[in-house]
């Protein structure tokens, strides 16, 4: 079983694996608005049909 702790020598990395962590829960977050969206656009009788681009206002990053 993967320990996602750890690196690759199996020694535990916590630095890396909190990054990791919150990286993947900043995605996470972009996803479920994608999600949201395209539900939203869909109950109101509309289809999306090119990419969303997104900015997060507190870190500037853009999704695309």
């Amino acid at each position: 079983m993967a320990r996602p702790w750890e690196n690759g020598s199996g020694c535990p990395d916590p630095t890396a694996y909190k990054g990791e962590k919150a990286i993947q829960m900043e995605e996470q977050r972009v996803a479920d608005l994608v999600k949201h969206i395209r539900y939203v656009a869909r109950m109101a009788g509309f289809d999306i049909i090119n990419r969303v681009e997104l900015r997060d206002v507190k870190t500037h990053r853009v999704f695309k």
